[in-house]
């Protein structure tokens, strides 16, 4: 009986998984952001790997525009993606994924445009340097904004432990250490939002 019950659990998370990757996928696929992060945070790595001052600085302009476009494109995802229906765009704030978990919790979430609002305003604060950070710093802190959004997609789409393991496997970065590194304006409006 346990198996059974396991397994129509295992089936339903499935299902709603599916939905809603296909949900985020529709929406991405009009914009370029994952291809043009990826080449930003390579970029990255390799100006900070650079010796040289002046091939250091050549990396850091070419890189300019490649923000400029991806701040720019993101928002227009954000905006396009805050037409989403209310009920479509609820994250659960439980940590792992639970069939009917929005139905049955429903305070227990929060809404994914919110927080791709929040993330569209952290990535243009961090590409328009408002803060005046040196290159590095900048960096470091666009970084974590763009990996912290990544983080929201993918505890939208599974978990929030999902999100967070894939997070250190891939980067080597703690979900804690994200929240910590982004601009500490979209920290306060982050942890406001999905921590209730």
């Amino acid at each position: 009986m346990a198996a059974l019950i396991a397994a129509g659990v295992h089936m339903l998370n499935v299902r709603q998984q599916r939905r809603r990757i296909a949900l985020l996928a529709q929406h991405l696929s009009q914009f370029q952001i994952e291809k043009l992060m990826e080449n930003l945070l390579e970029g990255y790595l390799r100006a900070l790997g650079e010796k040289e001052e002046a091939r250091r600085d050549q990396i850091w302009q070419l890189l300019r525009t490649t923000e400029l476009q991806l701040a720019e494109q993101f928002q227009r995802f954000a905006t396009d993606f805050a037409q989403v229906e209310p009920q479509k765009a609820r994250v659960s704030r439980i940590p792992v994924a639970l069939p009917f978990a929005l139905q049955l919790f429903p305070t227990a979430s929060f809404d994914l445009r919110q927080a791709f609002a929040v993330h569209a305003q952290g990535i243009a604060r961090g590409v328009h340097n408002e803060r005046g950070l040196s290159q590095r710093d900048k960096a470091f802190t666009l970084t974590a904004e763009l990996l912290l959004m990544q983080h929201t997609c993918h505890w939208f789409c599974k978990s929030k432990t999902v999100a967070s393991a894939r997070m250190v496997a891939r980067h080597r970065t703690p979900h804690e250490q994200l929240v910590e590194s982004v601009s500490p304006e979209t920290r306060r409006a982050y942890v406001a939002l999905v921590e209730g």
